[in-house]
């Protein structure tokens, strides 16, 4: 029977239930359990495939296309498992497909209701993901805030899930925040009581108690929290702050998650097998040197926005033995070559991340020129490759004026441009999504990085390299050395007589993972090493 872990947050919301769901998968999967994470969203969004990044973060793409919630990311980046489209539900899928229903008669004129109808399709979705890996636990991730009104038919149905499969088959863990009052010099523990006594009103008893806090949570107050939220004082876990999400687990280890939920699950309690993931965080706990890499993007006053690709930079740095400093670089601050070689100059590698709409692009391809010209390492991704083309067409091949047909509709070189086969869709309707094969050019970087000719990659666009100007680049230094095979269309790109200069139209940064770097994000770390090498020495 699979055992079902619900994850709820309480008193604010931005208290990592997503670090906390991940951490636990990780130390269930070490003592040699199959399981796999879920986040349940109230939003209204179908997905968030269409929401504006400064208000959601990225999105994450899963292996089928699925536009995913960013904790999808770290589900995946700490468990490495490949997750699916029913591992992210929102409010609104719950309700677009009962409608749908009510619309084709599949209510038989009965009334449509929240309590069952919405609640029963919440709790279809939960167990689903059961029924697709016949994983041996479900962690299920909801979220929003205890109290929020868009969240109760979530409540409800996880309510309800525990006398479907079996109290001893589930398990339920609150996540609430534990302020420390300076001036008192002390823990208060009434916002936590006040967020279970709301839960409990709901129907839900916690089974287990975590709490985010500033400093270490004292006996008197697990006791104390204990007693009133009726659970077993090893069953308050603390939550501290950590210098990276990646020693999470192990404090969650330490604090004797694991052994606490599976001995409310009735599962045996094996010994972990965190060695290898302990000795990854030793070593990003102690590089030989830092390196500094220049993000140009238009959207990093939200770093979230960026998540999956900071990871990855992460897990390159892990990989080569060095600390990744990251320099935020708006790309509208690079209005010309004299402040864009200002702004980047201390940059021992630059990368473009993706990105949607006209605003920041001619400050990119600012960057990818003095990144092509400088000899820097650069790392194009998805806008960052289109980029990457459209300033090599610019200013080495003589298209004045090449664009994108996304930013400039009447250029007259538009290098990247919609195919013939999209045309005329829907906002979405355009986006090639989930994963794609490429074949790599023998002798590539890309051949190099990957050690194999032939791979499979995550996209999120529209646009692609338009094949009406393939024969002008392949008679030059920009190198086309991945190709997908359905469709012929160009995935990567590397400038020849340049340390590193690769632009891919997919997106690698979703699956990386810390204790193996992605193969592109490895080796642009270590020619950016290298090259800090040559400036340091010069």
């Amino acid at each position: 029977m699979t055992k079902y872990i619900f994850i709820t947050g309480g008193v604010v919301s931005s208290l990592g239930k997503g670090i906390a769901a991940a951490s636990l998968g990780l130390i269930l999967k070490s003592r040699g359990l199959k399981v796999v994470n879920q986040k349940f969203d109230p939003y209204l969004n179908i997905d968030p495939g269409t929401m504006n990044p400064y208000q959601h973060g990225e999105v994450f793409v899963t292996d089928d296309g699925a536009e995913t919630d960013l904790d999808l990311g770290h589900y995946e980046r700490f468990t490495d498992v490949n997750l699916s489209q029913s591992s992210n539900t929102t409010a609104g899928r719950v309700y677009l497909s009962i409608l749908n229903k009510e619309r084709e008669g599949g209510f038989n004129g009965g009334t449509v209701q929240v309590i069952p109808n919405v609640t029963d399709e919440i709790r279809r979705r939960m167990m689903l993901a059961a029924e697709e890996t016949g994983a041996d636990v479900i962690i299920t991730e909801i979220g929003g805030t205890v109290g929020d009104i868009e969240s109760l038919p979530f409540i409800e149905a996880i309510r309800q899930i525990k006398y479907e499969v079996g109290v001893e088959n589930c398990a339920y863990i609150h996540l609430t925040l534990l302020p420390y009052m300076k001036k008192a010099q002390e823990l208060k523990s009434k916002p936590t009581q006040h967020s279970v006594q709301d839960l409990q009103g709901l129907g839900i008893q916690p089974d287990i108690i975590m709490l985010r806090s500033e400093i270490p949570v004292d006996a008197g107050t697990r006791e104390k929290l204990a007693l009133f939220c009726n659970v077993s004082t090893d069953c308050i876990i603390q939550n501290l702050n950590a210098k990276s999400i990646y020693e999470v687990p192990l404090m969650m280890e330490q604090e004797g998650l694991g052994t606490v939920v599976c001995r409310v699950l009735g599962l045996e309690d094996k010994p972990s097998q965190l060695q290898d993931w302990a000795a990854m965080v030793d070593r990003f706990y102690h590089p030989a040197k830092t390196i500094r890499i220049a993000l140009v993007g238009k959207y990093i006053e939200l770093h979230d926005a960026y998540l999956s690709v900071v990871e990855s930079l992460i897990h390159g740095g892990i990989a080569a033995n060095v600390a990744v400093d990251i320099d935020w670089v708006d790309a509208e601050e690079c209005t010309n070559p004299e402040t864009t070689a200002q702004r980047l100059k201390d940059a021992q590698g630059i990368i473009v991340p993706g990105g949607f709409g006209v605003r920041g692009i001619e400050g990119m391809i600012q960057a990818a020129q003095y990144a092509r010209t400088h000899k820097v390492p650069y790392f194009g991704i998805c806008l960052g490759m289109q980029i990457q083309v459209i300033e090599f067409a610019r200013n080495v091949l003589g298209m004045a004026g090449a664009n994108s047909s996304e930013m400039d509709k009447d250029t007259a070189y538009p290098v990247i441009d919609l195919m013939s086969d999209q045309n005329g869709a829907i906002l979405g309707g355009t986006l090639r999504l989930g994963k794609y094969e490429c074949t790599l050019a023998k002798g590539s970087l890309a051949e190099a990085a990957y050690g194999s000719t032939s791979i499979w990659e995550r996209h999120r666009h529209r646009y692609e390299f338009n094949n009406k100007y393939r024969e002008a680049f392949e008679k030059s230094t920009l190198r086309l050395t991945g190709i997908n095979p359905e469709r012929n269309l160009v995935e990567i790109v590397e400038q020849e007589g340049h340390p590193w200069m690769v632009g891919a139209q997919f997106h690698p940064e979703f699956k990386s993972r810390p204790n193996r770097a992605h193969p592109l994000f490895r080796e642009f770390i270590a020619a950016s090493v290298a090259n800090s090498n040559t400036t340091s020495n010069s």
